[in-house]
């Protein structure tokens, strides 16, 4: 017998935990980040006031100022995320390890009960992979890609190949094929790890295809942040083949 409307009853929603996320005004890869996100988790997403720049270190450090990210995990404040991540490499690593740690401290000041950033990610996924040494992939301008050097050596990570793109606009465009092409010529047998850097790069569906051709973890900027928000929150990234998730 059919069922009428009044007789079809929905299942109860899911009950929500929720992520707040502070991007810059550039951030174009929403979407991305909730594939890597549960059913039961949502996320709350909102960026810095624009200013019309170019993606150099200028704007990393303008992206930076501990002043915005404070305003901006505010601004998601009302919906009560468990954890208010800053989803930008470049902008927490400019300015170094102290730099991230004051970015994390904004975000704790503005009220949110844990705060974390994909530069503060990318370490703690590299801790727990055991991995000191890599090579690192950027989309970013040669002086930017310095930067992120610099942040992982003071951080104690050894850098042994790394190569950018310079790009410094719609980076969220590059193909696949093209960051996959990059990551192939930069590799190399000292490093342990692939670092792919640039929340606006999209690598989801790279991530796993590279690991098996190149027998090694691959970590990406979107990847770590939702990694390690989701692990503050109580909850696993989804991500099939990821050897970070594996874990």
């Amino acid at each position: 017998m059919d069922m009428t409307l009044e007789e079809v009853v929905p299942p109860p929603p899911l009950q929500q935990v929720g992520i707040g996320v502070v991007t810059p005004h550039d951030f174009a890869l929403d979407r991305e980040l909730w594939r890597w996100v549960p059913d039961d988790v949502s996320l709350y997403v909102t960026r810095l006031r624009y200013a019309p720049m170019q993606v150099t270190i200028d704007m990393a450090v303008h992206v930076s100022e501990p002043e915005q990210v404070e305003a901006g995990a505010a601004n998601v404040l009302a919906v009560s995320p468990l954890v208010t991540a800053y989803a930008c490499t470049s902008g927490s690593f400019v300015k170094g390890m102290a730099g991230e740690a004051a970015l994390v401290a904004a975000m704790c000041a503005a009220g949110a009960p844990a705060a974390v950033t994909t530069s503060g990610s990318m370490l703690a996924a590299l801790r727990h992979l055991g991995v000191k040494t890599v090579a690192t992939v950027t989309p970013y301008t040669p002086d930017l890609t310095s930067g992120l050097t610099s942040y992982l050596m003071e951080a104690g990570v050894e850098v042994a190949a790394t190569a950018g793109l310079g790009m410094t606009s719609r980076i969220w465009a590059v193909p696949y094929e093209t960051t996959a092409e990059l990551v192939r010529s930069t590799d190399c047998p000292d490093a342990e790890a692939i670092v792919i850097s640039c929340t606006n790069l999209p690598t989801y569906d790279l991530i796993c295809r590279l690991e098996h051709e190149l027998g090694k973890p691959v970590v990406t900027a979107n990847q770590v942040t939702m990694w390690a928000a989701l692990a503050v929150a109580g909850r696993k990234a989804v991500g099939a083949g990821q050897r970070l998730l594996e874990l």
